[in-house]
């Protein structure tokens, strides 16, 4: 196939300098590779949504209403295996006329595609030739001409990046114009005046919300206006318009624009006619303002042009609302506090973060407030109030033991124990032998006459008389009987029976158990707090689950080392009969010590450490 003569260096320098569209500089890159690689036909294709090909570009264009060529049906096919493995394929093309086994007339070159690393689509030209060096000809020429679309490609991209630099560099031209000022006036005008200057506009004005209006501030090349002007109350309506729909605004509108435009289109059709954009000023969440720009009709903002001026609006939106609220007088500043505070605090965001703050202003409320009862706690341990030790009478030895811890004992009835009296019998006989001795050394005296001898007889018999008593005394304490009536609270002499006491040795303890109190051990940081008649109630560990109600009766005013710390004693009555308590018994006892506030009650402890340690 002649394709007659070709300038490759001139088809290349074209599409290279082309600055077109896609679809157009495909089609025309189709057709230069179409006429490098002497094929008749070629197409590109991408991987569409679901996998499915889809056909950017066809050469030569078919014709309306036409059927898709086979080759182009077996290239779609063709294209997964293609993409998957990243090389160029030659297929045979059979048409319907060929006979069986016959070699095919044509060829298709399948070409992949590669972008971003990665196999995007493919190329597809058919090739009217069976020459194997030629089909490898036009192939490699194919291949060299497949770079064309990566540098159009990072021609695009590097355009697009441009362009974005420039948007970036108007915003921050606008924002350096309004930084030079202090004042908020004179900060809006520059404003309005650098954005009319970038974006060749016929003219900008901007406007501050109050309330629910708009209130136009500043127009460009214009330092002073007048609010009844027909001209500024159709700006604040467009403005108005803008910012209850908070979106940017056009006209003239797209047939299927998302927004109403009707006191745009007063505006433009009243005082132009004008193309122009409202774009809303936010300051973080909030809508503060909206500046509106307007050209002529005839040379409308491209998509460029709103995308810089949108980013102008994000840029500047918090500066102009700074200058515009610090030039406000203290009593509306302090109202925009109070509204923004308010807001933040009854609006929609921060569910959360608003709960746990209500739910910890209630506690505070709460503890600061509401008082609960302040209880001191204790051990005690339940002693009897008319308790008596019994004590060995004399020294001597044990001979029986009739009682036993528990058992009930009869005041002067009882027999709690039996003392050995035979020691004691012994020395009685022996005195009384002694004692005869002297009556009759005394009656053997007064026959004789002898005055004197008598008298010290007489006196020697009545002091070994004296010790007969005194045994005598001592034998009848030998069986030991209680002063009181109760029970045996300690003394288990069972196994002591024979067993040597001295005099004044503990042997049994009487108590009466109708008649108990507690002693409780209060510790030094919370006697304190308590005073004689307050009342509280006790559990024994005998029996945690029943409360004894008890009063305080009376507060030792000696402190006690015990387990290295000071502890007061206080001893406490309890207010009701019971038989659920016995001596020694131990739990711990709850001192009601007033109404207090909960926070006081639960920082109590905290305080005072701290107050011992900061002395404060």
């Amino acid at each position: 196939m002649d394709a007659g003569p070709v300038n490759p260096a001139a088809i290349v320098d074209e599409l290279v300098a082309f600055q077109g569209p896609p679809e157009e500089f495909l089609r025309r890159l189709l057709s230069a590779q179409c006429e490098l690689g002497l094929a008749e036909s070629g197409a590109v294709l991408r991987t569409g949504e679901g996998g499915r090909p889809e056909v950017l570009a066809v050469h030569p264009q078919p014709a309306q209403g036409a059927t898709a060529p086979v080759w182009l049906a077996q290239a779609a096919e063709a294209m997964a295996s293609v993409v998957e493995a990243g090389q160029t394929a030659v297929l045979p093309v059979h048409s319907t006329e060929e006979l069986y086994g016959q070699n095919a007339s044509q060829h298709l070159v399948v070409l992949p595609l590669r972008g971003g690393g990665q196999v995007r689509g493919i190329s597809a030209f058919v090739l009217s030739h069976n020459d194997v060096a030629v089909l490898n000809q036009c192939r490699e020429r194919l291949e060299l001409t497949v770079t064309l679309l990566s540098l159009y490609e990072m021609r695009l991209s590097l355009q697009r990046r441009q362009g974005d630099l420039d948007v970036f560099a108007g915003a921050m031209g606008v924002c350096a114009a309004i930084n030079e000022h202090q004042r908020f006036k004179a900060a809006a005008i520059a404003f309005c005046n650098e954005a009319a200057n970038r974006w060749s506009a016929e003219r900008v004005s901007l406007g501050i919300q109050r309330g629910a209006y708009i209130k136009l501030q500043a127009m460009s090349q214009t330092e002073q206006f007048n609010r009844k002007m027909q001209l500024v109350q159709d700006i604040e309506s467009a403005m108005e318009e803008c910012m209850d729909q908070q979106v940017e605004v056009m006209h003239p509108a797209a047939p299927d624009a998302p927004y109403i435009a009707r006191a745009a289109g007063r505006l433009s059709d009243k005082h132009g006619p004008t193309s122009l954009c409202s774009l809303p000023l936010r300051r973080g969440d909030e809508s503060i303002g909206v500046l509106t720009i307007e050209r002529p009709v005839d040379r409308p903002l491209s998509l460029s042009d709103v995308e810089g001026l949108r980013l102008t609006c994000n840029l500047c939106a918090a500066l102009v609302g700074n200058l515009h609220d610090s030039d406000r007088w203290i009593g509306a500043k302090l109202a925009i506090s109070a509204r923004r505070a308010g807001g933040a605090l009854v609006g929609p965001r921060h569910t959360w973060a608003k709960l746990t703050a209500v739910a910890v202003s209630a506690l505070i409320i709460f503890l600061v407030f509401f008082k609960g009862t302040y209880k001191v706690d204790a051990p005690f341990i339940v002693e009897a109030k008319q308790g008596r030790v019994i004590a060995a009478p004399f020294d001597g030895y044990i001979k029986q033991v009739n009682v036993l811890p528990g058992d009930r004992v009869v005041a002067g009835q009882t027999v709690l124990a039996q003392m050995e009296t035979a020691e004691l019998r012994l020395r009685r006989a022996s005195l009384v032998a002694e004692q005869q001795r002297f009556f009759k050394e005394a009656d053997l005296a007064r026959r004789e006459n002898k005055v004197v001898e008598v008298q010290i007889a007489q006196h020697q018999a009545d002091k070994v008389a004296a010790d007969i008593d005194e045994l005598e005394y001592w034998l009848g304490r030998a069986a030991i009987v209680p002063e009181v009536s109760g029970v045996v609270v300690e003394g288990d002499l069972k196994r002591s029976e024979g067993q040597a006491l001295s005099k004044g040795d503990a042997m049994f303890e009487i108590a009466q158990l109708d008649d108990l109190r507690a002693r409780l051990e209060v510790s030094e940081d919370r006697i304190a707090d308590i005073a004689e008649g307050m009342t509280g109630d006790l559990a024994t560990a005998a029996r945690p689950g029943v409360y004894l109600r008890f009063e305080v009766e009376r507060i030792e005013p000696m402190a006690q080392a015990k387990d290295q710390k000071n502890t007061f004693g206080v001893r406490v009555r309890l207010l009701e009969p019971t038989d659920q308590l016995k001596p020694g018994m131990a739990g711990i006892a709850k001192i009601d010590a007033g109404k207090r506030s909960y926070a006081w009650i639960w920082t109590r402890q905290a305080v005072d450490w701290l107050r011992m340690k900061l002395w404060f």
